[in-house]
């Protein structure tokens, strides 16, 4: 079961963080050049639900993973355990991540326009770059390379 769900998480973490670094490497500079809201509304409307999608299966299996590492959930946020810090930079990440695309469906999206792009442009670029702190994290946790 455990190669069942970190195969799982793995996937929601390559489609969560690839998307996002195609959008902020290939399709945001293109979109901001040509001020284009519709190109990034067409990349939006065919990455978000399978972006979305693999955002809850990485929730779902990472939150099984760290239950599997420590069952106690009281004990995730004892920093004195290599483990937990782990799990809490992870979840540090994913609080951020929150926020700032809360931010942007809440605030920026339903004004979205040429004059808001770059403000757009700001928290596509903050997502691409948690998601990689994710992706450098999750590495971590199995090589023990920073906790």
């Amino acid at each position: 079961m455990f190669g069942v769900i970190l195969l799982l998480h793995l996937l929601g973490a390559t489609i969560w963080t690839g998307g996002h670094l195609v959008l902020a490497l290939c399709i945001l500079p293109g979109v901001l050049k040509e001020r284009s809201v519709s190109r990034l509304v067409a990349f939006e409307q065919v990455y978000e639900r399978l972006g979305m999608t693999a955002l809850a299966v990485q929730i779902v299996t990472g939150l099984w993973l760290a239950h599997r590492l420590i069952p106690d959930i009281t004990l995730w946020l004892d920093g004195s355990n290599p483990l937990a810090r782990g799990i809490l930079v992870k979840l540090t990440l994913l609080l951020l991540t929150a926020i700032v695309a809360l931010d942007a469906r809440l605030r920026v999206i339903p004004r979205l326009d040429e004059q808001r792009l770059n403000d757009m442009a700001w928290h596509i670029i903050a997502v691409t770059i948690l998601s990689v702190l994710f992706v450098a994290a999750g590495v971590a946790f199995r090589t023990g390379w920073w906790f």
